[in-house]
């Protein structure tokens, strides 16, 4: 089941790249600057709050969630989660953080300020990605649906994101910025560009060669963790167990 899945992925990434709507723009990126990544970081979430980054990871016995210093890679703060749990994407909303597990339906909350563990509550799906535009909860499943929730999971609505009015399965880790929702395409180089009001794809980011051939080892996995720091305005990107994470510029292709 899973060959067929990553068969049908092919195929839509496919038509992402070869049908583009007139309306769809596409990019391309330029570095700006790179960074150290801890290459023992499966990156499932990436995000700023208040001028800081971090960081959750994934993977059972090795699932964590960090404060990371941009400049070295290293971890300021780290939580370390039991092996029976898959740690997913997170996020900040209001005065909490938090932080999804994949299979085991439960999502974990932190206070924002301190790390210091407030609850956990009952998650209704597999937990993939997760933003906010600062009123909901925003989350992925890996489908072509999107989640907007209260801060206690209460779902508001579902939205099935669109590209040519085909569903856009496969989606991952999410960013809420300038109003659009960025989602990774699991196991793909393809960023989508998404208008959280109709599901949309407004936008492709091409992000093949990112990571240069000669940094890759047997550990190297895929594209996966946007960030956008809206103090400056700055994109980052990383990939999971990448040694980089790049500071980037879209460029629209002619």
């Amino acid at each position: 089941m899973r060959l067929i899945g990553y068969i049908l992925m092919i195929c839509q990434l496919f038509l992402l790249v070869s049908c583009a709507d007139a309306k769809v723009k596409e990019y391309k990126l330029e570095v700006v600057a790179e960074y150290p990544h801890d290459t023992e970081s499966y990156t499932q979430g990436l995000f700023f709050h208040e001028g800081q980054m971090y960081e959750s990871t994934g993977l059972h016995g090795k699932s964590t969630f960090r404060k990371v210093d941009l400049v070295t890679g290293k971890a300021l703060q780290r939580l370390d989660f039991d092996k029976q749990y898959f740690i997913e994407g997170s996020v900040v909303m209001g005065d909490n953080l938090y932080i999804l597990t994949w299979e085991s339906r439960l999502a974990f909350i932190y206070d924002a300020g301190t790390l210091e563990y407030k609850s956990a509550w009952k998650y209704p799906r597999e937990g993939w990605g997760i933003t906010t535009d600062g009123k909901q909860l925003i989350a992925s499943d890996g489908s072509a649906n999107l989640y907007f929730m209260d801060e206690r999971f209460a779902l508001d609505r579902r939205q099935v994101v669109t590209f040519n009015e085909r569903p856009v399965r496969f989606l991952n880790e999410l960013e809420y910025i300038d109003g659009r929702i960025w989602a990774n395409v699991y196991t793909s180089d393809e960023i989508v560009i998404i208008n959280p009001k109709n599901g949309k794809v407004e936008g492709i980011v091409d992000c093949r060669g990112l990571l240069p051939r000669d940094l890759h080892t047997e550990a190297t996995d895929v594209l996966n963790g946007i960030a956008f720091d809206p103090q400056t305005g700055k994109i980052y990107l990383t990939g999971k167990n990448w040694p980089k994470l790049y500071e980037i510029r879209l460029e629209e292709k002619k």
